[in-house]
């Protein structure tokens, strides 16, 4: 038997959802089933009750979700002897408007299976503690403190290109907020800090029945979101807040915010043999949260919002008597960058590092498993070699005289204090990435902490391969682009 169909080529869908099914003109004859009269090889419709059985045949097998393939065939007509291929496509059954539909494309659906695989895949994936050599079973003061860029929703919606990967339903504020909550509560956390917060009456409504309260610091100008920070208010009273508006000294709309927290006399398992002057003393600690720029080519911008960051760090500790400082946010800067090693060297030279590499974030491969053994000499050379002018200068330094920055605090990386392994740390104890999203993964985030602050355990990142399986951040486990940083400190000196 030989199917007669008008003489064009037309691609009729059998089997996966693309787009909405386009009948061309007597399109609808093929369905007919045309059959060929043996005697007079002339064309005539099927009968009715043909069709009828053949459509109910096809309804039959959308509606039980069967996807068929049909084998390519040619349909010749003979008088102009033209080939009508049939394509393999798949289609999906619409009880409404009783058609075959398409709804996505092979390639949406094909994603769809991936994400699927993702989400299993990321179901029994867990962070896990690294604890200190320190034999630490006599520090009795202690506290978790939480670093988080949770994801501003405002931002994630500018910037739709870096979650083009991301199911939509996990992009969601509420989906994502009740995931950020759940894992924080399994940290047990003494002290909470938030970079990107623009929804922060949600996160103060869902932590205080938690015995949290908190404090936030919105950005200057149109921005939406800012930095908050939470404390544990039945371990934890507040001595004082502070704050700085980076633009009110020229280095755009960032802020930073400071808490003073002394630790309640009910809490504390301080030495008996102390004076409570001691005890007050030894027992509260500043604590600062930023999160720095993140233009690249801006470093000067950068560098000048970490040293009045450190500056004011350092003046609040002096003046409640030289107390431990605390340090956490987003530091938008690489661990190999000039801007770590400020921080921890506490001097940089200007005059040997370029402006606009100084954070590392440029000319670097988007995935930072790629350049994990690079060392601090790589970026000193790419570094070296372009001019400051005087406002770069007196942004960076206040001065536009000065060339040579140091810093009065002596810090250290919490997870530089912690050994780890090679799947989730770099060449110097640095995590491998605190985020990961389509146009990067990489090292960001940090805490720092002063010498009176014993780091005694660190939550360790997910290992960079474990990130891109599970999809990027966020995802069904995790609500943000980033990861927490979670250190439990204890008192030194107990």
């Amino acid at each position: 038997m030989k199917i007669v169909f008008p003489s064009r080529t037309v691609s009729f869908p059998l089997s996966s959802p693309p787009t909405k099914l386009r009948v061309r003109p007597r399109m609808r004859q093929l369905l007919d089933y045309t059959r060929m009269h043996n005697d007079n090889r002339r064309e005539r419709p099927a009968p009715a009750r043909q069709v009828a059985a053949a459509r109910e045949e096809h309804h039959s097998m959308a509606s039980n979700h069967s996807r068929h393939t049909a084998k390519r065939r040619k349909v010749i007509y003979e008088e102009e002897t033209e080939t009508l291929t049939l394509k393999r496509c798949s289609v999906e059954w619409k009880s409404s408007s009783k058609h075959f539909v398409s709804t996505r494309t092979r390639s949406s659906y094909q994603n769809h299976k991936r994400y699927s695989r993702k989400d299993s895949s990321s179901r029994h994936v867990h962070r896990k503690w690294s604890s200190s050599d320190t034999d630490c079973s006599g520090f009795r003061d202690k506290l978790v403190l939480v670093s988080y860029n949770i994801l501003g929703v405002e931002n994630a919606s500018r910037h739709p290109d870096l979650y083009c990967n991301i199911p939509w339903k996990y992009m969601d504020w509420d989906y994502r907020k009740a995931c950020i909550h759940r894992e924080l509560i399994k940290y047990d956390p003494s002290i909470l800090c938030f970079q990107e917060v623009d929804r922060f009456r949600d996160l103060h409504d869902i932590l205080k029945p938690n015995g949290f309260k908190g404090v936030l610091k919105a950005r200057t100008g149109d921005a939406c979101d800012g930095c908050a920070m939470f404390w544990k208010d039945q371990r934890f009273t507040l001595l004082r807040e502070e704050n700085i508006e980076f633009q009110s000294f020229g280095l755009r709309n960032n802020v930073a915010q400071f808490c003073v927290l002394k630790m309640k006399e009910n809490q504390s398992n301080s030495d008996p043999n102390l004076s409570k002057s001691q005890v007050a003393a030894s027992r509260c600690l500043v604590v600062g949260n930023i999160h720095v720029l993140f233009n690249p080519n801006r470093g000067d911008v950068k560098l000048g919002q970490i040293r009045l960051f450190l500056e004011k760090a350092h003046e609040l500790s002096e003046e409640w008597g030289g107390i431990p400082v605390v340090l956490a946010g987003d530091f938008n800067s690489l661990p190999q960058s000039s801007l770590y090693q400020f921080i921890s060297s506490a001097e940089l030279d200007l005059l040997q590092h370029d402006r606009k590499n100084i954070s590392g974030q440029i000319d670097m491969p988007l995935h930072r498993a790629n350049f994990r053994c690079l060392t601090e000499e790589f970026f000193r050379q790419r570094s070296v070699g372009r001019r400051w002018n005087d406002d770069e200068l007196k942004l960076a330094t206040g001065n536009e005289r000065v060339t040579h920055l140091r810093h009065h605090l002596k810090l250290r990386s919490a997870y530089l204090g912690i050994p780890g392994n090679g799947t989730t740390r770099d060449k110097i104890g640095e995590p491998l990435a605190t985020s990961c999203h389509s146009k990067f993964t990489g090292t960001v985030d940090y805490i720092w902490h002063s010498e009176e602050l014993l780091p005694v355990r660190v939550l360790e990142p997910l290992p960079v391969p474990v990130l891109r399986n599970m999809g990027g951040l966020p995802n069904k486990k995790c609500g943000s682009d980033h990861l927490a940083l979670v250190c439990e400190f204890a008192f030194a000196g107990e």
